[in-house]
Parts: structure tokens; sequence; C-alpha cells
């Protein structure tokens, strides 16, 4: 009996073999606190086309080791210690029910990477309709177990992981309801540490489970690589501008580039076609005047 196609529900939409590439702006904490370019960055995945944005959600007292806490750094809001930075860059209550409310007024998809239970908690107060892991967070197994008695889709991010901890990981989750994107954790990340083929070992080792890709490189080629070797969901961070302050712009897409990248890979899922060979209308002049030996009569492809 043949294997079904490995395919998930996130809201109205399917992700798996032969749906169309679901496209994730990762806005993650580019936003630096602030709303306004928030909501900016949503504006900007909505003119692009993507299908969802993604925000960071951590609790900054369990996720920041305390030998850390009292480091100063210089910040957007001048001098302070590193948890102080973390909390300014975390959303409040309000601000995400206002981030709840424009995504669904824009009509595009919101979830979020947790980093801790308190966040899952959190966020359970409203109705995205994925939960992601992030590469950081995949060998937290009490965090993966929360997150699945939630009962939604999950999708784990495979950066700086062994094949062991991946295996760990898809245990605690189970195959159903489940999708693993293929990650390397560098920012930027130079294009012979990308390893896209393992997308494909992904697909061989788990044939039940959607495969995606989450990138993190400069430039779009090697992401436009990914969706080819058909990857189900892509993730890029997404900017206003590489130059802005923070960790994770210099390897994200800014909205022109978002753009660029969502509207090739329907072109790419276009042009792969069904694998049958066959012969088409726009060839038939093409055919009658160039082939000086006439093949049998064909069947033209609609």
């Amino acid at each position: 009996m043949e294997n079904p196609k490995p395919e998930v529900k996130i809201g109205d939409r399917y992700i798996g073999e032969g749906h169309p590439v679901y496209i994730i702006a990762e806005i993650g904490i580019n936003h630096n606190g602030s709303m306004e370019v928030a909501k900016k960055m949503i504006d900007g995945a909505v003119f692009a086309g993507a299908d969802a944005v993604k925000f960071q959600k951590r609790t900054p007292e369990i996720c920041v080791p305390a030998d850390q806490w009292l480091i100063e750094r210089e910040t957007p809001w001048g001098r302070m210690t590193y948890i102080d930075y973390k909390r300014k860059t975390e959303f409040t209550m309000k601000q995400y029910f206002e981030i709840d409310q424009y995504c669904r007024q824009k009509g595009i998809d919101w979830f979020t990477s947790c980093w801790d239970i308190p966040s899952v908690e959190f966020i359970e107060q409203f109705d995205t309709p994925v939960y992601k892991i992030a590469s950081a967070c995949i060998t937290d197994m009490e965090l993966l177990a929360k997150i699945k008695e939630t009962g939604k889709p999950v999708m784990i991010s495979t950066g700086m992981s062994t094949m062991r901890e991946i295996e760990e990981a898809v245990k605690i989750l189970g195959s159903k309801n489940t999708m693993i994107a293929h990650s390397t954790s560098a920012y930027p990340c130079k294009p012979k540490e990308l390893n896209l083929n393992m997308i494909n070992t992904l697909k061989r080792i788990y044939p039940e489970i959607p495969i995606g890709y989450s990138g993190h490189e400069t430039g779009l080629a090697t992401t436009y690589a990914a969706a080819a070797l058909g990857a189900c969901f892509i993730e890029r961070h997404i900017t206003l501008d590489r130059a802005m302050w923070g960790t994770d712009q210099a390897a994200s897409v800014e909205i022109m580039g978002l753009y660029r990248l969502v509207h090739n890979i329907r072109d790419i899922e276009r042009s792969l076609g069904d694998g049958v060979k066959k012969v088409y209308e726009s060839e038939l002049n093409s055919l009658n005047k160039l082939r000086k030996i006439k093949t049998e009569k064909v069947e033209i492809a609609a």
C-alpha cells in the first residue's frame, strides 16, 4: 500500500507534498521592540505575498543565563544591562492583541517561536495556527512536551542539531502534525555550510512528515534551490533595512527581496510540472518548422 503524501493543516491551508510552498516571513525580534516597525514589517510581508509572519516569544528571566544579566551593552535605548535589553524587545499582552487584530485585518497568519514554557502559556491566549520550535530549543524536552499538549501543529528547526537530537525531538512530538525545517544556525550562513541536500535526506528518513527550510544566508539563490529541492515550507528573516540595529538584521531579507523571493518561488512551483513528458501546443510551430523527419502523431498537452 502506497504511503499517503505528508501534509499538515495550518488554518485553512495544507503544508506538504502537492501543495504550494508555505512562505513564512520571520520578523523575530527585528522589530527592536517597536510596534510601528512590527506593523510595517507585517505590511511588507502582505505586500510580498507571504503566507505568514512569525515572532519570537521569550521570558527573559528564564532564557538569559544569570551570569549575563548584568553585562552592559549599547542598545538603541542607550547603554543598559543585557537583561533589561531583552525585556525591551518583548511585546506585552496588549501589544500582542494589537498584532493579532492587525494580522487578522490584513489577512495573514501569525505565530511564534516560544523559547520557554511560560511563553507557550502566554501565546495560548491567542488562536495562532501553529507553533515553531527554534533550533536552540530542540533539545528542551519539557518545552516540546508542553507544546505537544496544545494539540496544535509544530514546526521544528534543526540548526546546531545532530540526527540523534532530531530523532529524539520527533519521538516526543510524534509524526502527526509535525513538520521539520532543515537549517544551519549561522548568521549569516556561508553557502558551503547550508547543506541543502539535507532536505532530501530528511524526506527519505521521514516520508510521513513535511520537510521545509529555514534559511539564514544572504541572497536568495540558495533559497530558490531549497524550493526546487521540494521544501514544503520556507522561512526567511525579514527586515525593513539590513543596516538596522540587531544581531539578525544582516541575515535578513528586505521587503523587495521578500517580494522577489515569493514570486520567484511561485514560478519555480509552476515550472516543475509533473515529470511526465508531453508535447505542448506552444511547441507545434517549432516542431513543424524544424523537424526534417516528421514525428509520429502526438497527443498535445492541454
